[in-house]
Formats: C-alpha cells, structure tokens, sequence
C-alpha cells in the first residue's frame, strides 16, 4: 500500500535496535480515516475468501481488525495477553515471546467464541519474527478452526517471520514490508 509506505516515511521514526516507532497514526495515536483506509484495503484483499471473523492479538491490533472488520461484516475476536478474571477457566491458550517487549506471555481466547467451522483472517499491526502470528495460529488449531490468512500492517521483511510463515503454504499480505532498516533509513520490498 503506497500510501502506508508514504506515511511511515513521513510520520515514522526508525529507532535503534530495529524499532519503528509509528505511534503517532498507528498504535498510540490513532489516524481513524487512514485505518479506515488500511482496513478497506485488507477487506479487498480477502473479498470472497469466505472469513467469518477476524484473531488478533492486544492491543494494537484491535483497531486494524476493527477498520478491516467494518469492510467485511464479520466480528473481531482478540487473544488476551494473560487470563484475566473477566473470562472464563475454558480458553484456548498459547505462548508467544514478543520481540518489542522483550518478553513471554500467554494468548489467551475463551471458547466460546471460537471453534470449528469459523474462517479465521488473522490480522495485526506490525510482523517480526513471527511469534504473535504464530501463537495466534497455534489457537485457531486448538479451536479446530480454519485458517483463511494473515493481514499485516508493517512487516519487517528483514527479519524473516513472513518469509518462514509463507514457507509453510500460509497466506500473509502485508500492506507494507520493510526490506532494510538501519538507525536513520529504511528501504521497502517492492
């Protein structure tokens, strides 16, 4: 997508340590009509594909599923991070490391509103190593159900967890992949 491409150069911050810091449109700050924009786009790409509801993960995640989920009429579903006393003791449950918190924690989503027969698209904001996709998936086979796809809003191409995704035959659309990023540049797949 031209136009994300576009904004995370405008408004993005590369940081050391292979951080982009988009939080001003993103994920702290939320540019409303531009997710709208992202989600119409994820909605075209997955048109006809048959999803019946949408995985994501907290916390910046739920407003791209939501823009997505606007388009394509089904409900957004998102895994906690940690059980908490508000839902139930029946959860699918999987353990993901993340790669900006430097730390591990446990995926968590209640049964009762996934199971066979719902057509997951998976959606989340940024892909690095894999490892939120990967848990999230993890959850969708636990549930019995069918995975359509991953939508992703940034990918860090140069870390290699879209690439190993695809590998294995799964579907993964990302609105913009990032090839190269240094301390003060970074460059796009084309």
């Amino acid at each position: 997508m031209l136009a994300l491409e576009e904004k995370i150069i405008k408004e993005g911050t590369v940081l050391p340590g292979d951080i982009l810091k988009v939080d001003c449109f993103l994920n702290h700050r939320i540019d409303v009509p531009f997710l709208l924009e992202m989600g119409k786009e994820i909605a075209a790409l997955y048109e006809n594909q048959g999803v019946s509801k949408i995985l994501t993960i907290e916390t910046s995640g739920i407003p791209i599923a939501f823009a997505a989920a606007q388009f394509m009429n089904v409900p957004v579903i998102f895994a906690k991070k940690d059980k908490s006393g508000n839902i139930s003791d029946k959860v699918y449950s999987s353990r993901v490391e993340s790669f900006t918190r430097k730390n591990v924690y446990d995926a968590v989503v209640s049964k009762e509103y996934l199971g066979k027969g719902d057509k997951i698209l998976v959606i989340d904001d940024f892909l690095a190593k894999g490892n939120a996709l990967t848990g999230l998936i993890d959850i969708i086979n636990q549930a019995g159900a069918e995975l359509i796809g991953c939508a992703i809003a940034i990918e860090k191409g140069f870390q290699g967890g879209g690439d190993e995704l695809r590998a294995t035959g799964i579907r993964v659309d990302s609105l913009a992949v990032i090839e190269t990023m240094t301390d003060d540049s970074l460059t796009f797949r084309k």
